[in-house]
């Protein structure tokens, strides 16, 4: 099933639904009343050959909602690299409980991680105790995750410590690098800056609590080095998991199959 999405800012939002694998192996079906929400990286979209994969590995656990973030593929607007993109989580996962999926975990790879993380703090079971048990929050109950895996994601804004990520600020902030975003990734990024700056990751996770949360990066990420994950365990406490997986890479096209099988046990007994 395909459609658009509107966004609390009205956004379209390009989104597909695939159901649990109708044939599976039977020794880990599928749960019927768990979906899986993915968050991809910049630049994708719910159609690129990573994406899909992705979402072919997660529909032997369940049903699986993909979208492509705003700027990217089909969808409306404009990728603010982060930050508004929170509300177009919001809109896939208010969907996924819309089709009736009393559970929902997100699953975020690089810029994608940084958002599960932020709409966790934001959307959480953490936030809705703040806000009185059984209250509507701005709308925002329909739309909160039940388990959170962030893969590959940032601890902090503004990082340009590797070659990969001064290239990417290139990308950003740069007309000339705007033109290359549009033109050669299919990506349309907004020319302002943030105003206000949001809520980084890494403050974002002391929030997520009671929320499962599992934190998953390669000691070879060429973009983000393995202080950035040891950051986001050290903020998370007790309640947050970490997996620094030997020779893995960045993001979706390095997540190995084996991995991801992992990833999707790991939901289903998160998302309870």
């Amino acid at each position: 099933m395909r459609t658009f999405l509107y966004t609390d800012d009205g956004v379209t939002i390009d989104s597909v639904y695939n159901p649990g694998a109708a044939v599976y192996n039977a020794s880990r079906p599928p749960s019927v009343d768990l979906a899986f929400v993915i968050a991809h990286g910049f630049t994708g979209d719910v159609d690129r050959p990573h994406v899909r994969r992705i979402a072919e590995a997660f529909v032997q656990y369940g049903a699986v909602v993909t979208f492509s973030f705003r700027g990217h593929g089909r969808s409306g607007g404009r990728s603010t690299v982060g930050d508004r993109e929170v509300l177009d989580l919001a809109a896939a996962v208010a969907w996924a409980r819309q089709l009736g999926h009393a559970r929902v975990a997100t699953v975020g790879f690089s810029m994608g991680g940084s958002v599960v993380l932020r709409h966790a703090a934001l959307y959480g079971a953490g936030e809705m105790e703040r806000a009185g048990r059984g209250q509507e929050h701005d709308g925002r109950t329909e739309a909160r995750t039940d388990a959170v895996v962030s893969v590959s994601a940032p601890a902090r804004w503004y990082y340009r410590g590797t070659a990969p990520m001064r290239r990417l600020h290139w990308l950003v902030t740069r007309p000339e690098g705007r033109l290359v975003g549009r033109y050669g990734f299919g990506t349309r990024i907004h020319h302002r800056e943030w105003d206000p700056v949001p809520l980084s990751p890494v403050e974002a996770v002391p929030r997520i609590a009671p929320t499962p949360l599992l934190i998953v990066h390669g000691d070879r990420d060429g973009y983000f080095p393995v202080d950035h994950p040891l950051m986001l365990a050290e903020a998370a406490g007790d309640h947050g998991e970490l997996w620094l997986e030997p020779g893995m890479g960045h993001a979706e096209h390095a997540a190995a199959d084996g991995l991801l099988a992992r990833i999707g046990d790991w939901a289903v007994g998160a998302a309870g």
